[in-house]
């Protein structure tokens, strides 16, 4: 979502607000419910990855005393930029002051001394206008006499390297951003140079180079993703040992970037073709290139040594269950992570190497203590998807015939196998319908798998395009209305109190009161909500709120509330993911509910759910995997969390939403079958596991046409296949454009007949306060916008207020 040019502000309130609580509801500015600071800081560290750890480094013994270099150390990279990130905390500890207040360790004072004097005489950059934040900051000057000098006091030192990115600025292949700058290479040198032992802390939302972490003699590397307001102290955890470090990666770390799958096919400003199909990070690893790999996906070292029994899998009615004993076998206590893939055969389709099928993490294990986890899948959720036909069974998921092998393991590289189904002949799992497939014009050559004689072979063959008459399948399906009673007297109260039924308010509603409940209340910061808030929607004019519609307040986001009070930080998306503990996520959400409800926010613009399809993406910090499955079941524990309460989550960006250049025009061109198994994926576990209330759409097109006119996603997908019953908004402002099936339909009214509910935050022009008018201008045009329509969407809006629990 896009910042308020003017920063977040306190807008006037009027009396039928006040009327309805509509504002800050609590006089504690710095307010956040018992337990949130403990769970946050629990989360962080959780998701904290140990990378390296030679001769057990870590974790520190006591009254050691460490030296900690890099300006990070205080200047801390706490959540990436934009939406994913501009909360206002009510506080942040950075890794140098929550080392200082350590009970275990000891900071070198004149060090820090030094460190904390040169910050404040060489302030981080300020951000000259937004979208243009520093991706890193400028290192304190040291000669390696003076490292030197530092070493003779102790032999522990500890390097930060710090990164952020954010919404509408990639990261770039350049020192400072991915790669390291030479100054950031001179510390390490010295460092690791003079001292006995050096400590490398990664703090960052995105995947950067880590080659360097093998070119230096580092003895410990921790990859401390950006956690929150309590980053400093789940890093101090995680090195003393409080927490024992057990965090394992959510996406691949390659050697090189070259070595990515998407590289050459990221960043275009017109269009990306997305060349790697369903190979997308581990994906493509493992399947061709397992040699550039650095860090494998789910790979995360421990303090201790864990042994897994795998007996077997059993397989009856199509359910897998993999029991595993996992046992300490170490001297420390810890959790372990485990993992189960599979491995199809390759068929007619080709399939990856290894796909993530279940994972479990087990309790604090004391050594010698086992714990038998079961984990379970169905083998459906493994099938593939015809985008070609060549199985004969065009625009269906099916399980080719072969042996299916199940292996087990704590990361993608480690799995071994315990077990094989077969499946005797080729099944169809799903058949469905062909949606948003390649357009003619825009045919591109995509990656397949083959055996070969040697292993997988590579091969290019051009995409699948499509071939359904979107028009048809519109006008087969359009709602018939139902016939107008005038004001009835009937209010939303008396259908939320079962006295009445929906439809029979809706039938009261005029065309103004119908286009109001397609859009929201037209600015950020609206009057109709708490202050900061990012828009307003359901009740935007008076006439629906004296009928007992409420407006509902949105606001950002996947890293906490953005208002103008304060409110909790989150640890970033990837961070909560990489503790692979879907409970911990919930368990936080359901504190971050608490928050909503006291502060005034309705709908929460969150979880970010695209796939992390390249490291450069800029908002891959707000996201969970490169995997769909990790993605999805974290996705729905977030919003299980926020909606036990009666609140909305709103599950972002539909669909593969995957850069941030030119992100408002630029076109993902990317296979059906792609799109089905990986970007929608994520989207489709989180729906049918958790219901969220509101779905928001992407800025980009997806094969040619926008999200937020995209039928077949929105219609067709997104409701006719999963179910989906809530509302479905925009992002923030809409690109204009003519429905090419419809041209009666325009902007609104072609959003409106793709079943995208609300335009948020209602304007066109930010600058204006008014919408295009194009909605009901389409009634009286042949193959216009229909009645039945605008009371479609009014009625997913309407059942939007009434799950909410706020009193009228």
């Amino acid at each position: 979502m896009i910042e308020r040019e003017a920063g977040i502000g306190v807008a006037a309130h009027s009396t039928d607000q006040l009327a309805q609580g509509r504002v800050q509801l609590r006089s504690d500015d710095r307010w956040i419910p018992d337990g949130m600071g403990e769970t946050c800081r629990r989360a962080a560290a959780e998701g904290i990855v140990l990378l390296k750890n030679d001769g057990g480094l870590l974790p520190v013994a006591g009254s050691a005393t460490i030296a900690v270099f890099g300006r990070v150390q205080q200047d801390y990279f706490t959540v990436g930029y934009g939406s994913g990130g501009d909360v206002r905390p009510p506080y942040r500890w950075n890794l140098l002051d929550a080392l200082r207040v350590s009970d275990v360790v000891e900071v070198d004072a004149p060090l820090a001394e030094r460190y904390t004097a040169w910050c404040a005489e060489n302030p981080v950059e300020a951000e000259p206008e937004w979208g243009t934040w520093p991706r890193s900051h400028p290192e304190m000057p040291l000669s390696a006499d003076e490292v030197t000098a530092v070493a003779a006091r102790t032999p522990l030192a500890l390097v930060v390297i710090g990164r952020s990115a954010g919404e509408a600025r990639e990261q770039a292949l350049e020192p400072g951003s991915f790669h390291l700058t030479d100054d950031e290479r001179t510390l390490l040198e010295r460092v690791t140079a003079a001292f006995e032992h050096t400590i490398a802390v990664v703090d960052t939302g995105n995947v950067i180079d880590l080659a360097w972490t093998q070119e230096y003699d580092l003895d410990a590397v921790l990859l401390a993703w950006q956690g929150g307001m309590e980053s400093g102290r789940a890093v101090v955890d995680v090195l003393t040992g409080a927490v024992p470090a057990g965090g394992k990666l959510t996406a691949t770390i390659a050697e090189r970037y070259e070595h990515y799958p998407t590289a050459g096919h990221f960043g275009g400003h017109e269009h990306n073709e997305y060349v790697e199909d369903v190979y997308v990070g581990y994906r493509y690893f493992e399947t061709f290139a397992p040699e550039r790999v650095l860090y494998p996906f789910g790979f995360g070292l421990s303090y201790t040594s864990f042994d897994l029994r795998a007996p077997g899998a059993t397989h009856d009615a199509g359910r897998v269950v993999v029991p595993v004993e996992v046992t300490n076998t170490g001297a420390r206590s810890g959790t372990e992570v485990v993992q189960v893939y599979v491995r199809a055969p390759h068929g007619l389709l080709g399939r990856p190497a290894r796909h993530l099928a279940a994972f479990a993490k087990t309790r604090s294990l004391a050594p010698g203590e086992s714990q038998t986890l079961e984990l379970a899948f169905d083998l459906d959720d493994v099938a593939a998807y015809d985008d070609a036909g060549v199985t004969g069974h065009r625009s269906a998921f099916v399980l080719e015939a072969g042996g299916y092998e199940v292996l087990v393991g704590t990361d993608v590289r480690s799995a071994r196998a315990c077990g094989t189904v077969e499946v005797p002949e080729l099944r169809v799992v799903r058949r469905l319908s062909e949606v948003a497939a390649v357009r003619p014009e825009h045919v591109f050559d995509r990656l397949v798998a083959r055996a070969g004689d040697d292993g997988t072979l590579a091969e290019h063959r051009p995409v699948p395009v499509a071939t359904v008459s979107r028009r048809d399948r519109v006008t087969a399906n359009l709602p018939k209305p139902l016939d107008r009673t005038g004001d009835l007297g009937i209010t939303l109260d008396d259908v939320a109190g079962g006295h009445a039924n929906l439809d029979t308010f809706l039938a009261q509603l005029d065309d103004d009161e119908l286009e109001a409940l397609s859009r929201g209340d037209y600015v950020m910061d609206s009057a109709l909500g708490a202050p900061g808030n990012a828009g307003a929607l359901g009740g935007t004019v008076a006439s629906l709120r004296a009928k007992g519609v409420r407006a509902l307040t949105t606001t950002d986001g996947p890293a906490g509330i953005r208002l103008a009070t304060h409110t909790s930080l989150l640890p970033c998306g990837t961070a909560l993911a990489s503790t692979w503990n879907p409970d911990l996520v919930e368990r936080l959400n359901t504190l971050l509910a608490q928050e909503m409800e006291a502060k005034g926010s309705d709908v929460l613009l969150a979880p970010g759910m695209n796939i992390q399809r390249d490291p450069l993406c800029g908002r891959n910090f707000e996201y969970f995997s490169e995997d769909p499955l990790l993605t999805g079941r974290m996705g729905a524990a977030t919003v299980r969390g926020i909606q036990h309460a009666g609140l909305a989550a709103c599950p972002k960006h539909f669909a593969a939403n995957n850069q941030e250049t030119n992100r408002e025009h630029h076109d993902s061109r990317v296979s059906e079958r792609a799109l089905r198994e990986i970007y929608l994926r994520g989207f489709e576990i989180c729906v049918t596991e958790a219901a969220p209330r509101t779905i928001m759409t992407s800025y980009n097109k997806i094969n040619g046409t926008w999200g937020h006119y995209h039928h077949d996603l929105v219609t067709t997908v997104l409701r006719g296949e999963w179910g989906f019953t809530g509302a479905v908004m925009t992002d923030w402002w809409l690109r204009e454009a003519t429905d090419p099936d419809f041209p009666a339909l325009r902007n609104d009214a072609y959003r409106v007949r793709a079943q995208v509910d609300v335009n948020m935050p209602g304007a066109w022009d930010r600058d204006v306060q008014s919408g295009d008018g194009s909605l009901l201008e389409s009634f009286a045009r042949p193959d216009g916008i229909t009645l039945g329509e605008l009371q479609r969407t009014a009625r997913n809006v309407l059942r939007l207020v009434l799950s909410n629990p706020r009193p009228a």
